[in-house]
């Protein structure tokens, strides 16, 4: 199994360098009020994967917490659940007990 997810790496890792080599033009990103940025191609391209994935992992934050918080509350309740309860010794009934008196 070790051997494939370092195959896989080596894999994306010579995709990403293809993809960088394959796009050292030069471009220029405008922005708002005419500013604008000049620089290579695949630096925009990573810098909007890498926003991306940002945004996804900010998105997926509450659900993850609220996640991590129902796990808490059950890994709690049955840890509680797992404490041995006290031992009751049962005590004789006494108003069916009989009256032995006298004797």
């Amino acid at each position: 199994m070790r051997f494939f997810v370092w195959l896989f790496r080596a894999l994306l890792f010579f995709s990403l360098a293809a993809f960088a080599l394959n796009n050292q033009q030069v471009v220029s990103l405008n922005w708002f009020f005419g500013y604008a940025w000049t620089t290579r191609m695949v630096i925009i391209v990573l810098g909007a994967f890498v926003a991306g994935i940002a945004v996804g992992v900010f998105a997926m934050m509450p659900s993850w917490w609220a996640q991590r918080r129902l796990a808490q509350r059950h890994a709690k309740a049955t840890a509680a659940a797992a404490s041995p309860a006290p031992v009751v010794t049962p005590q004789p009934d006494q108003s069916t007990a009989p009256l032995i008196d006298g004797i």
